[in-house]
């Protein structure tokens, strides 16, 4: 995870080299703990959730001092399971590895517990995007060990070569799901593409 990622001014993030958007899904509430600076570390906001074939990220509705954003690196989540519960929303509950920042010991930095919320209408297409592409970049990831020497640290951008075109094609789409599909990539200029996978500083 990354704590508020550099955004567009239209509060899209960023995108990296070779990043592929595979969704964009609104009205969605967002739970997350051991944020610095939230009251008892815990944040809870509404806003937007955009999905791509390295991230997720989560974007705020209504930014503050010390949460914008937040970045969850598909390589680094785990511990996912979508909840039907009777007398609530339907959400996805899961747990993400933080991103460490270079030089610095990975013992500072512990594992983030989130929750996404879908309150306004239904999740019939994000739900099933999202957990193929979780499988589909964990399979890659998996033969790319195999065939490399496996590595201590797991670059978050390998998944940017996880093919998706295909099951973007195959995509079911919930006519209740608010859900949108990136038909088309947008062009945001090439010098605004990220190259690196490192921690924004919070008031960035």
């Amino acid at each position: 995870m990354a704590l508020n990622p550099q955004l567009l001014p239209n509060g899209m993030p960023v995108p990296f080299v070779n990043e592929m958007f595979v969704l964009i899904r609104d009205g969605v509430e967002f739970e997350v703990d051991k944020i610095p600076g939230s009251d008892g570390g815990r944040v809870k906001a509404k806003g937007t959730i955009y999905l791509s074939n390295i991230r997720m990220v989560f974007v705020s509705k209504k930014p503050d001092g010390y949460f914008t954003a937040f970045d969850m690196p598909l390589l680094y989540v785990h511990g996912e399971k979508f909840n039907q519960p009777v007398f609530f929303c339907n959400n996805i509950a899961g747990q993400v590895e933080p991103v460490v920042p270079e030089n610095q010991p990975a013992a500072l930095y512990s594992v983030h517990s989130f929750k996404i919320l879908f309150k306004d209408g239904g999740c019939g297409t994000f739900v099933p995007l999202f957990f193929n592409l979780l499988s589909s970049v964990r399979r890659y990831n998996q033969q790319f060990q195999q065939a490399n020497a496996p590595q201590a640290y797991v670059d978050p951008l390998q998944a940017a070569q996880t093919p998706v075109d295909e099951m973007m094609r195959h995509a079911y789409v919930d006519p209740n799901d608010p859900t949108r599909i990136f038909l088309q990539q947008p062009t945001p200029e090439s010098q605004l593409r990220r190259r690196t996978y490192q921690p924004q500083a919070a008031n960035q």
